[in-house]
């Protein structure tokens, strides 16, 4: 009668063991080169997504560059407009004053007396 181990001793030692065994193997190697062209997939994939992400925030800063030229250039527009349309008003009213200065004095006069009014009135 053959003992336990010895039967294994058999088995493994049978073709049909060698094969098994190599069969073992070559399926070690099989995931060990799955798992390594995994590996290198996941880093290309990485490095793509790297990239594109880096080139988005590059478009992002190129076109938030532009619309801030952009609305800086209009508001430098905007000031000049105001500042002319400012300096033709001063004009407007000096010219005015000059023209007919006691109008001008009556109307300095009002306005001293409603404020003199105004801040009395708060007390």
């Amino acid at each position: 009668m053959t003992t336990t181990s010895q039967a294994y001793r058999n088995a493994a030692n049978s073709p049909a063991g060698r094969h098994a065994s190599e069969a073992a193997k070559e399926a070690r190697e099989s995931v060990k080169s799955a798992a390594h062209s995994a590996k290198e997939t996941a880093e290309e994939i990485g490095d793509s997504i790297g990239d594109q992400v880096s080139e988005f925030a590059s478009d992002v800063s190129r076109k938030a560059g532009d619309y801030a030229s952009d609305v800086s250039r209009r508001a430098g527009k905007q000031y000049g407009r105001a500042r002319d349309a400012a300096s033709e008003a001063y004009d407007e009213v000096h010219e005015r004053a000059v023209d007919n200065p006691h109008i001008t004095l009556a109307l300095a006069v009002g306005f001293g007396f409603l404020i003199g009014a105004f801040l009395v009135g708060r007390r």
